[in-house]
């Protein structure tokens, strides 16, 4: 049986995150979403509200009811091991995407034999960021049509929450 991680902090999950992980499942007997929480990102929405948004997203899509979504809590390539992943699904959206993947995908092989799948970004989606979701809503634009049901609420409250 194959299975893959589909990695990332996904804060906020968005529509595009979802076209990789339907596509993921696709190519894989079975996939994880790995929710990492990244030391280089300062987060808007908490580790569980996350998590439970990935879940929410997931169960209500036909193509990805059976893909769970777990907390990594170190290292992905551990994460890896733990699940039984052979595989690293990533999207991307432009070369921007490849060149700071890249070097992760070579030290995720160097230390656990792991290979990195690329998915190009499907151009319906490729314009869409977690960081740009956030900017839009910050200054109160409308992000319903970049995110799963349920999402755009959350991060509303999280950023009212932060003024």
């Amino acid at each position: 049986m194959s299975i893959a991680v589909c990695p990332g902090s996904f804060d906020p999950f968005t529509l595009g995150h979802l076209d990789v992980v339907r596509r993921a499942r696709a190519l894989f007997d079975g996939v994880v979403v790995g929710v990492a929480k990244n030391a280089g990102k300062t987060g808007l929405l908490s580790l569980d509200q996350r998590v439970e948004l990935v879940r929410a997203a997931l169960a209500a899509d036909p193509a990805t009811a059976d893909v769970r979504a777990e907390v990594v809590p170190g290292l992905v390539v551990d994460f890896c091991r733990d699940v039984g992943a052979t595989a690293l699904v990533k999207g991307l959206r432009g070369g921007g995407d490849l060149d700071a993947e890249l070097p992760m995908a070579l030290v995720n092989r160097h230390l656990s034999g792991v290979e990195t799948v690329y998915l190009p970004a499907d151009p319906a989606f490729a314009h869409i960021a977690s960081s740009l979701v956030k900017d839009i809503a910050r200054h109160g634009g409308v992000i319903e049509d970049l995110v799963p049901d349920g999402v755009a609420p959350a991060v509303r409250a999280a950023l009212a929450a932060q003024r």
